[in-house]
């Protein structure tokens, strides 16, 4: 995952350290380097993964610097059981080997990052603080932000702000297509959409939309700080059928500039989601940390697959890190995209029903593969669902569909809170639950 510069604690606050390596002279020498910042302290140091276990349940320390390799217990099943008995607590994880199996396992495991040994000082002090400061936002047991006890209404806080990120752990299966014509999907009257290319590296968003906009979020990132609303009108570009998009960086190599200040995306969205009703986020499947910010303040995560072995298992893979971060099961949708319809490729793939069952969750969308409409559709730089009037025309009929189901289910909510709200304030249904 990318580091970026952090800031000590404020307020005086101090965080806490435990040390899990086999290797006294690692040990030491983290201890060491950690005795430099005021705002950590080293609480406790263990030789095994067996001794970490128990140190963490006594400690309880806010981060646990866990290596994975150990003779007795390896770092992998240590994590494991800390997260189970000790959540509040985070784990980072350092191996010698950067070795991308690793830090998915890692992850599934419940750790929140990944170093690799040597470690760096200023890369050691930034990501302990990083994930110090996320792991405070998500240790409690989840809350539904859209709406909690004392908040104030919709009417009253602006719009209501939905951010819906399209994700998918595998590469090539239409996210983009599917995030755009969802946010087209999205627009109706009264309804004000924004749809954010939040793959930094190689976003697509701008080139088959043909929008060229001279400012993209990089922009923003340099001014976060002091973002308003005229600011961000400016940097945003306009697709001719009123969509607002903001454009990922112009180049590969910007994408670093976003990257050394992790929060900034989670901050612009943070701050303009009052003047929106969605924010369609569109994303790569590289987790980082701007995506992993991005994902736990979102409203719904729209997982995007292929009826595939590879994309199914990798998609297993994404729902387990989801509930050991302890989101919501309603939180994430599944979307099966390319379904063939030809009779003899539909034999090659994996039947909806086989996915659903394996996954355990519905598949609330099967988008069916016709990639000469979808190519026709970039050439004419628009989204696929405006494409053509006919909208009973696969695939246009079923993103047409996963639009209304995703306005129906957050907007209906939307309603229903807000009506319940408005029977509190009148003296009626005080004893009714949602």
């Amino acid at each position: 995952m990318s580091k970026a510069p952090s800031q000590p604690a404020n307020d005086g606050e101090v965080i806490t350290i435990l040390l899990v390596d086999d290797i006294p002279e690692t040990r030491e020498n983290i201890k060491k380097m950690l005795a430099f910042e005021a705002d950590m302290k080293v609480v406790g140091a263990a030789g095994t993964g067996r001794e970490g276990v128990a140190l963490a349940k006594e400690l309880k320390p806010n981060i646990i610097i866990m290596d994975i390799n150990m003779p007795d217990m390896d770092g992998i099943q240590a994590t494991t059981m800390i997260t189970e008995a000790v959540p509040a607590t985070a784990v980072i994880m350092m191996s010698v080997q950067n070795d991308p199996d690793y830090l998915r396992r890692a992850m599934l495991a419940g750790a929140r990052n990944f170093l690799t040994k040597p470690i760096g000082m200023e890369e050691l002090y930034n990501t302990i603080r990083t994930v110090h400061t996320r792991n405070k936002r998500i240790a409690p047991p989840p809350v539904d932000n859209r709406r909690q006890p004392g908040l104030p209404t919709s009417a009253s806080r602006g719009r209501p702000g939905h951010i819906i990120v399209v994700y998918s752990p595998q590469g090539g299966v239409g996210t983009t297509t599917v995030a755009t014509s969802l946010a087209s999907g999205l627009m109706k009257e009264g309804i004000k959409v924004l749809l954010v290319d939040a793959d930094l590296q190689f976003g697509d968003v701008g080139s088959i939309l043909n929008l060229q906009s001279q400012s993209t979020m990089v922009d923003l990132v340099a001014n976060v700080d002091d973002l308003d609303t005229e600011l961000f009108e400016n940097i945003v570009a306009t697709h001719d059928s009123g969509l607002k998009v903001l454009l990922s960086p112009a180049r590969p190599e910007l994408a670093g500039e976003v990257e050394a200040k992790p929060r900034a995306l989670a901050t612009i969205l943070e701050k303009i989601a009052d003047n929106y009703d969605f924010i369609v986020v569109d994303t790569s499947s590289h987790l980082t940390d701007p995506l992993a910010d991005i994902l736990e303040m979102a409203t719904k995560i729209v997982l995007v697959a292929t009826p595939t072995i590879s994309c199914v298992i990798n998609l297993r893979f994404v729902l387990d890190l989801f509930d050991k971060l302890n989101f919501p099961p309603d939180k994430s949708v599944i979307v099966l995209n390319r379904v063939p319809e030809d009779r003899q490729l539909r034999k090659l793939a994996i039947a909806p029903e086989r996915i659903e069952q394996h996954l355990k969750r519905p598949v609330v969308a099967r988008i069916p593969s016709n990639e000469l409409l979808v190519l026709r559709a970039v050439q004419k730089a628009v989204p696929v669902v405006a494409f053509e009037r006919d909208k009973n025309k696969s695939p246009i009929k079923e993103m047409l569909e996963l639009s209304d189901y995703v306005y129906t289910t957050l907007m209906g909510e939307e309603e229903e809170e807000t009506e319940s709200e408005e029977k509190k304030r009148s003296g009626f249904g005080l004893r009714l639950g949602r």
